[in-house]
């Protein structure tokens, strides 16, 4: 059950709740979705934007990104070169990694999955997200996101 806030100290178990079961659900909606319309999983789609956005980066760069672990950073590029979407080209400065580029068919299905990604999380979220609280939250969430990112907490130790 959602926590509800009363303007006394905030629960911070109930907004740990409230937050993770929020990402949960909408990451599992946007999931099914981008897998209907476009085969993709949503890992795969913040893959692909992240490599359209940074094109050249290493393996490392989307670990970090993501707070995931490079195993399974390096799996998911797998799967995403066997469908021709990315493409490794060597290093120059470091001949033991390698750069990724996003393909033409890669770059062509990111902006596809884009619009349907914007326009579905959009519709799940107008209701809360629309009102005058809206701009609150996300400043809320991205200065909370900033900071953690600064700090380096939650990245995988292996």
């Amino acid at each position: 059950m959602a926590y509800k806030s009363s303007r006394g100290p905030i629960d911070l178990p109930g907004f740990f709740a409230d937050l993770v079961r929020c990402e949960t659900r909408l990451y599992n909606a946007l999931n099914e979705r981008l897998r209907e319309e476009h085969g993709i999983f949503t890992s795969q789609f913040e893959f692909l934007c992240f490599l359209r956005d940074h094109p050249g980066s290493r393996v490392a760069d989307l670990a970090t990104e993501f707070a995931i672990g490079i195993g399974a950073t390096s799996k998911g590029i797998d799967r995403l070169e066997k469908q021709a979407w990315v493409v490794r080209r060597t290093n120059p400065s470091d001949r033991r990694s390698s750069l990724l580029d996003l393909t033409a068919g890669g770059l062509q299905l990111v902006g596809a999955a884009e619009a349907t990604f914007t326009r579905t999380l959009a519709e799940l979220t107008a209701d809360v997200l629309g009102g005058p609280s809206g701009p609150v939250v996300a400043q809320v969430f991205s200065e909370l996101r900033s900071v953690l990112e600064r700090d380096r907490i939650g990245l995988p130790t292996g």
